[in-house]
């Protein structure tokens, strides 16, 4: 039962990932805002195949060595991936229950990782190869298929986030209907509860970013709206953007201040202006889930749409969107990362590789 819930929504992005579609189809725009329009690109691009198939490839960062860190859920693996060696490196977290999600590199050059399954957050340093891990409660819930009684699950942490100052890293509790925050230099845990009420509905926080004034963002799994966490105060507000039905996923935030979105389902991604509290929301090349978000040092803002062969990247200025064809057919990309060449990374959770876009 613990896993359940990410397996539903994994079941969700696979759905969408069986049917492939063209990259020139579904030319959409902003809401209140010109249309916009799509150009195919034919792209630069490299890819590194794993040492084994059926990886279970999730979200990828860079450290400042220039090596591509990712979890490997279907083989327990914190993986690496070094393009000076062109060379694969795969560890096995302790305790580990191959449920490494949310991953950051610090510019300490340490990586921080999310387990979902073994129910804490991981802290590894490449250079000692030691890690370091802490631990998060279980809860207690309803059992749903034996009516009045309980059972045990793990907080289940998902996405990270780190603060400007490198000093708080915060993350989502799919399971606990809370947010945490991790102080990266004392270890202390604190955690924020989105509802006090105890028969609340489920709300499966899910993808987190921290803002330039500190304010923490989230998403959840359930519903289509967007929170804003005040860590100072506590308290917590919510956005729901007009017109989206599907639950939002990703989140990122841009060095002007936007939040950007992405949804599990209708190929939208949405645009948040906290100034104004308005939502421009975005129809991208295709259809279904889009799990990859970055928003680029140039201030672009690319998406991973997962039933497509491809990357999209929003050219913001122009407000038109640029797809780049992956030479592996399905691929099935989820994550991205910038290194300091402003080259595009990605995970192929499809093919088992890591991918680069030379731009």
């Amino acid at each position: 039962m613990r896993r359940l819930f990410l397996i539903l929504l994994l079941a969700m992005l696979l759905a969408a990932c069986s049917n492939a579609y063209p990259a020139s189809s579904n030319d959409g725009g902003p809401i209140g805002s010109s249309t916009s329009q799509s150009q195919v690109v034919t792209g630069m691009f490299q890819e590194f195949a794993l040492p084994q198939t059926k990886s279970g490839l999730m979200r990828p960062v860079i450290d400042a060595q220039g090596r591509v860190w990712f979890g490997e859920m279907n083989r327990n693996y914190l993986g690496a991936y070094d393009p000076r060696s062109k060379s694969f490196w795969q560890g096995t977290p302790p305790s580990g229950k191959a449920g490494v999600m949310g991953i950051i590199a610090t510019p300490d050059d340490t990586i921080w990782f999310a387990e979902q399954y073994a129910n804490y957050i991981g802290h590894f340093s490449p250079q000692s190869g030691q890690y370091r891990i802490y631990a998060l409660p279980m809860i207690v819930v309803p059992d749903p298929s034996k009516p009045g009684q309980t059972q045990s699950l793990p907080s289940a942490p998902n996405d990270l986030a780190l603060d400007q100052q490198h000093a708080t890293l915060w993350f989502t509790e799919l399971n606990a209907n809370q947010l945490g925050s991790l102080n990266t230099r004392t270890g202390l845990i604190r955690e924020y509860p989105l509802t006090r009420e105890p028969n609340a509905q489920a709300q499966h926080p899910y993808g987190i970013t921290v803002d330039a004034h500190g304010m923490v963002w989230f998403s959840e799994a359930t519903s289509s709206r967007l929170g804003q966490l005040d860590p100072a105060s506590g308290k917590v507000s919510y956005f729901t953007p007009p017109g989206v039905t599907a639950p939002l996923m990703e989140l990122a935030n841009d060095a002007r201040g936007q939040i950007w979105a992405t949804t599990f389902a209708n190929s939208q991604l949405l645009q948040f202006d906290p100034v104004s509290a308005r939502f421009t929301i975005y129809s991208t090349p295709g259809s279904g889930s889009l799990y990859g978000l970055l928003s680029a040092s140039n201030g672009d803002v690319w998406v991973a749409p997962s039933a497509g062969n491809l990357l999209v990247r929003l050219a913001t200025r122009e407000r038109r969107f640029y797809s780049y064809l992956i030479p592996t057919a399905n691929s099935v990309p989820l994550g991205l990362a910038e290194d300091r060449y402003h080259a595009i990374w990605f995970t192929e959770s499809g093919s088992d590789k890591i991918g680069v876009l030379h731009l």
